[in-house]
């Protein structure tokens, strides 16, 4: 009678640890979806006001070039709010830093898991941990003294433009895609690896036709990381960037992204006014780019995981 009623006990006593952690998790679940939305709410609210406050059109701020909100172009009546140029500076220097970290990041990946002893993947591993660790504004000092010196005595100008975001970003978002890279192709299983070799397959067919094919959705996955932390990216791109709100016409033209002007014009604005209200419409942009990037890749890994 006491063993039944000591069971009784610890199950009425399992049930109240298991409702409590329910409500905990519940409750963290409820939090987190309240400040995802109520940031999307206020961001998005606050970039509307450039159209039904200031009543800017919006074809003339996505595809307009001129951008000096201060003034209003003559002959347009319209003030100078167009972002095509930031966006162009923005979307260049993303996809281009992507397009040159991710061949080096796969390949880097591949040779830790496939390719190294353990005592090479273990000495990789703490320098790729702390290439992420370092500030943006150590990566961004370094390439206003080396990147941007180098820049400008091979190709001439000034030196400041999109190549030199493009390779400070480039080593920014590689310990990234790495990292990431490193532990889908660790998930891969390893009778992939045993039954590819088994049919004849030698090493280098066996990693190109079965571990990157499987590992295709993670590796996307890791790009998409990659492509957020570049295209959020402020502080070093700024610095080496050249901070023009010109349309970029070469690598090398000194040009401006979204968050360069945010984080240069952001503090000099008064609330409420057209050039505050403008830039919460760059930061609105800025937003809905990052969730549009995330949907197509992650549109683009669940084909590949389908085939």
């Amino acid at each position: 009678m006491d063993l039944i009623t000591e069971k009784i006990k610890k199950t009425s006593l399992s049930t109240k640890q298991d409702r409590f952690g329910k409500l905990i998790s519940i409750t963290a679940l409820i939090l987190i979806a309240s400040v995802v939305v109520l940031i999307f709410g206020f961001v998005i609210s606050r970039g509307l006001a450039t159209f039904t406050t200031n009543k800017v059109s919006l074809g003339h701020f996505l595809f307009g070039t001129d951008w000096n909100p201060s003034v209003v172009n003559k002959k347009t009546g319209q003030p100078g709010v167009g972002a095509l140029p930031l966006i162009v500076g923005s979307m260049a220097v993303t996809f281009l830093a992507a397009l040159v970290a991710t061949p080096f990041a796969i390949g880097t990946a591949v040779f830790m898991t496939e390719v190294a002893n353990k005592r090479g993947a273990k000495i990789m591993q703490p320098v790729i941990e702390l290439l992420v660790g370092i500030p943006s504004v150590v990566y961004g000092v370094i390439g206003l003294t080396v990147v941007v010196p180098t820049v400008r005595a091979i190709f001439g100008g000034t030196g400041l433009g999109i190549l030199s975001g493009t390779i400070v970003l480039f080593v920014m978002i590689l310990p990234t895609i790495t990292s990431m890279t490193v532990d889908t192709l660790k998930g891969v299983p390893r009778h992939y690896r045993e039954s590819a070799l088994a049919i004849g397959a030698t090493r280098w067919q066996m990693i190109q036709k079965v571990i990157l094919r499987a590992a295709t959705p993670g590796i996307l996955t890791a790009i998409v990381f990659g492509m957020a932390r570049a295209f959020g990216e402020a502080l070093a791109v700024q610095m080496v960037i050249g901070n023009a709100a010109n349309m970029p016409n070469s690598l090398v033209s000194a040009s401006a992204t979204l968050t360069s002007v945010l984080t240069m014009g952001i503090g000099n604005t008064v609330m409420g006014s057209l050039q505050n209200n403008v830039l919460w419409s760059l930061a609105m942009i800025l937003l809905l780019m990052s969730l549009v990037f995330n949907i197509l890749i992650r549109f683009i890994g669940r084909k590949g995981e389908l085939k």
